[in-house]
């Protein structure tokens, strides 16, 4: 379930190096990769089959290019964390298969002090400007649009869909099937399946119409929908609700994710609606 089909963009029938791109020694380039004009890549870059650099792309670092993805001109990838902390250390970014990077995009390494490691998963769509920082971890068919800043250390879950224009702060957490609105400001954790909007964000329902596009079961979104209505009630404490909860829809298995998401916590708190200000104490 959530599964969706991708055709992969129609690609040039160029294949090989622009005489103007410099590609290091040392670099890997998988069969059929395209370098347009004026790009630049690094030693110790690897990039996988049909990989295509439209123009004007800079690649360094050890990063990691997945088979098909096509990167738009003036996107810098892999270049030094937007972090003081950083000294030198050798971290890597990952980059799945089947993306789509567009222009200006930015995506760092990751850092000593959160695993060495930034990681995107596959079929994955970055529009104009989106910054992925350091540290950062990123599911599979996750849409950033223009101008999204992904602060270091967070983890987007899969099918994440986030609005023109949204920041999240370093280290939250977004679960699967997610959807942030454009301009949001989110500062805490937003749960599996839920729609967070405004500044600072605030947890606005479940979305809908994500789970609607991606096939979910009428029952199934009904029965998400009476127990977020049970979660965010006013009587209690989180902690207390989310027991609640879960002893209910036990036999729920999205639910059941909501229920983990929240116990596994993190840095941040959990993004609520207005009206809920509790703890999870």
């Amino acid at each position: 379930m959530g599964e969706i089909s991708h055709t992969a963009p129609p690609r040039r029938t160029l294949t090989g190096v622009h005489p103007s791109a410099v590609v290091e020694a040392g670099a890997t380039l998988g069969a059929g990769v395209a370098i347009g004009p004026f790009c630049h890549v690094g030693a110790d870059v690897v990039l996988g089959d049909n990989v295509e650099l439209l123009s004007h792309v800079a690649i360094a670092g050890r990063t990691s290019v997945g088979a098909r993805t096509r990167i738009f001109p003036f996107a810098s990838i892999g270049h030094e964390p937007q972090d003081l902390k950083f000294h030198g250390e050798e971290s890597t970014l990952s980059i799945g298969e089947d993306c789509t990077i567009r222009e200006g995009v930015t995506m760092n390494p990751g850092t000593e002090g959160g695993g060495l490691a930034t990681i995107v998963g596959n079929r994955c769509t970055f529009l104009a400007n989106s910054h992925v920082a350091h540290d950062v971890h990123v599911g599979d068919n996750v849409i950033l649009s223009n101008n999204v800043m992904i602060a270091g250390h967070c983890r987007l879950g899969s099918f994440v869909i986030v609005g023109g224009g949204a920041a999240m702060h370093q280290f939250v957490r977004i679960g699967h099937h997610a959807f942030v609105g454009g301009m949001a400001a989110v500062e805490n954790d937003v749960i599996p399946y839920g729609m967070a909007l405004g500044n600072r964000a605030h947890l606005a329902g479940l979305n809908l119409v994500g789970l609607k596009r991606r096939g979910f079961s009428r029952e199934s979104i009904h029965e998400l929908r009476r127990a977020y209505r049970l979660l965010f009630a006013q009587e209690g404490t989180l902690k207390e609700r989310v027991e609640d909860v879960s002893g209910e829809f036990s036999a729920h298995p999205q639910v059941q994710e909501i229920m983990d998401f929240i116990r596994e916590g993190g840095d941040r708190a959990i993004c609520t609606p207005r009206e809920v200000r509790d703890s999870a104490a």
